[in-house]
């Protein structure tokens, strides 16, 4: 391979006065050397990555860089200006100045040299023999000696990007009783910047370093544009803090959940990384910590040894509801939305795509029905597909929405999609544990996995389960149009102790779901069952906040804050906003909640109050039937709820203390802790 830097790559004396003409001059030393083939082209490729984030570093340096198709091969050059040139670093003006272009499809050998270029650069002997060098030949050679690779072996600084490592504690002397001690504190890291040349390497030197200074451990996975080495899992899990320097998305991130975590900028990791270590262990000491492993997959944990197969389904079945949520919100609003503009026959409305009047309010209201249709539509797809995805990941989610389509085309409804998804699940997870040869593996995900399990999905919910489930659904369509008198009092009663029970939890939303999947084949049932849910949902947060203006002499101050809070997330059908007094006071707050949640969902099911959103609270009153019932319902349990934990705190006295929290020593009161909503 060609060096990276010559003599003629080189202008101690770079005449330039902005940034766009130091790239210009080095730039043409390139096109001179062939390694460029459009001047402007490429240009243009280094303005838009510096329009992504400034490339000056702090220590007078400038490093303009990109990825473009005008580059033949990957080059550097290197300028010294007269007078220094503002690159955008917080210390002033870079007097020593790189441009490094690397071609679109630069191979990984070349690609590693520049990254190991981007570490050297944080050496402040290396730097300053820059600044004194006076020949362009020694100067090239300066930079090639150690970034340059001959035929047979790399120089100590151009090998492979280092492997994530732990700094590594000297040998103890033959007579010496035993090692050094390991150091006290593991952090690991990410760095990653949009090119993934420099900067993604410059942050894990940097941080690197400020590691060895403060005498903690830490070990970088650079994720450059030569791929990444993932840091041993055994490392995670051992390490007590994480720091992200990123200015692109960390690559499957789930590995790092669960630790005190810093995430900052990609220049943050490399101007000030003492700092960032000091915060990551001021988050350690501070018990803070970020949530348990997710983002790759819901429930990445649900295959843990330890739980039950019902934990598992549980996680899979919140899986499928966390992600069905939003479709229900923005379809069921929209569809409201529309009834509540043209009225009840808006559903018989044309197609807006055939016929729309801009001045006619009834064309409005059906193209909000229609789009809120559509977006209803994904209901039960997307629930059984994201089952399956919690079981399977991604391998799950073509037969998922597979199963989840026909079991809408089979009227099998919502629960069809409940066992669409588990059906899919299990299907790519047998799937998966077939042995194939090493030829097929990189196949599999692609075509063999969804293949077989969309077939054998498809199978199962056509000509087995489907029809069973499709009567069980029609069976249960025709028990909700029916309910009336005391039935339906004491399905309110239930869906009103449950959505109340664990406040946003698991619990609550088997029965948000329960009603929001009546909303999929509406009737009089369903939509008084989404009504008594959505008012039960209302009660613990009101409640809340009305004991603490009450009597706030039972609150702490936090308490009494937050109990300002909780009026408006309670009036927005948000009901963890009573999780910080329930976690403060558990055995007096759920009890209250839950009576006041059974009294609410009792009466809005014998007022027989009806809901067509799923979402809202009283600002979709305008969609409630009967909805001067409705307030009284939602009032009547607020105060059953508030008088009961007034009544309860009176009686055993301030809640937190007496169940055992320790108060803040040195104060009057104990703050309670912030327990995260459930999913």
């Amino acid at each position: 391979m060609s060096e990276l830097i010559t003599a003629d790559l080189v202008d101690l004396d770079l005449a330039a006065e902005t940034k766009e003409a130091a790239a210009r001059s080095l730039a043409e030393r390139m096109v001179t050397l062939g390694r460029i083939t459009d001047l402007d082209g490429f240009l243009a490729d280094v303005a838009a990555r510096e329009a992504q984030m400034p490339t000056g570093l702090d220590g007078g340096i400038g490093i303009p860089h990109c990825r473009s198709e005008h580059v033949t091969e990957p080059t550097l050059a290197f300028g010294r200006p007269v007078d220094g040139i503002d690159f955008g670093a917080p210390d002033g003006p870079a007097d020593l100045i790189f441009l490094i272009a690397a071609p679109a499809g630069a191979d990984d050998a070349h690609l590693t040299i520049l990254s190991a270029l981007a570490r050297r650069l944080m050496d402040p002997d290396f730097t300053a023999a820059l600044r004194s060098a006076t020949d362009p030949a020694a100067t090239a050679r300066l930079i090639n000696g150690d970034t340059a690779t001959d035929s047979e072996a790399p120089a100590p600084e151009a090998q492979a990007v280092p492997e994530p490592r732990a700094q590594a504690e000297p040998e103890p002397e033959p007579d010496a009783p035993s090692a050094a001690p390991a150091p006290a504190f593991r952090i690991v890291a990410v760095t990653s910047c949009p090119t993934g040349i420099a900067h993604t390497y410059m942050a894990a030197e940097a941080l690197e370093k400020a590691g060895q200074a403060e005498g903690v451990e830490v070990v970088v996975e650079p994720q450059g544009s030569a791929g990444f080495t993932r840091i041993d899992p055994a490392v995670i899990a051992a390490a007590d803090g994480v720091v992200f320097a990123h200015d692109v998305p960390v690559r499957e991130k789930e590995r790092f959940a669960g630790k005190p975590t810093v995430d900052v900028g990609v220049k943050a990791g490399i101007n000030r990384p003492a700092e960032l270590i000091a915060e990551v262990r001021a988050k350690a000491a501070r018990g803070e910590t970020t949530a348990p492993a997710g983002s790759g997959s819901p429930v990445d944990a649900a295959g843990d040894p330890g739980e039950g197969y019902g934990t598992r389904l549980r996680k899979w079945l919140m899986s499928g509801v966390s992600y069905m949520v939003p479709f229900v919100a923005a379809g069921g609003l929209l569809i409201a939305l529309g009834f509540a503009i043209g009225g009840y026959t808006v559903d018989k409305a044309p197609s807006v795509a055939e016929h729309f009047v801009w001045t006619e309010s009834m064309s409005w209201a059906a193209l909000l029905f229609q789009i809120g249709g559509l977006a209803f539509s994904f209901l039960v797809p997307v629930l059984a597909g994201y089952i399956a995805y919690g079981m399977a990941d991604r391998p799950g989610l073509v037969p998922g929405f597979v199963g989840g389509s026909i079991a809408l085309t089979i009227n099998a409804g919502f629960l069809g999609g409940l066992a669409a998804g588990l059906i899919a699940g299990g299907t790519v997870m047998a799937v998966q544990r077939i042995k194939v040869p090493a030829a097929l593996r990189g196949i599999m995900p692609v075509v063999v996995i969804p293949l077989i399990s969309s077939a054998v999905v498809g199978f199962l919910m056509f000509l087995v389960v489907g029809k069973p489930i499709a009567e069980l659904q029609k069976a249960l369509t025709d028990w909700l149009s029916g309910l009336s008198g005391t039935n339906a009092v004491i399905l309110g009663v239930v869906l009103g102790l449950m959505m109340c029970f664990d406040l946003g939890g698991p619990l609550n939303k088997v029965a948000y779901a329960f009603a929001v999947g009546g909303l999929a084949n509406p009737n009089d049932g369903s939509l008084k069952v989404m009504a008594a849910v959505m008012a039960a949902g209302m009660v613990p947060p009101l409640a809340m906040a009305l004991a603490t203006v009450v009597r706030g002499a039972l609150f702490d101050r936090t308490e009494r804050e937050n109990g300002k809070a909780a009026w408006v997330l309670g009036a927005s059908f948000i009901t963890e906003g009573a999780i910080p007094f329930a976690a403060a006071d558990p055995l007096r707050v759920i009890p209250s909640a839950m009576a006041g949640g059974a009294v609410t969902g009792a009466l809005s099911m014998l007022f027989e109050c009806t809901l067509r959103a799923p979402h809202g609270g009283i600002f979709v009153l305008p969609l409630i039937g009967n909805p001067v019932l409705y307030l009284i319902a939602i009032v009547a349990g607020t105060a059953v709820s508030a008088a009961l934990v007034i009544l309860l705190k009176g009686i055993g006295g301030r809640g937190a203390k007496d169940l055992g929290r320790d108060a803040v020593p040195g104060t009057e009161t104990e703050t309670a802790p912030k327990v995260p909503a459930t999913v």
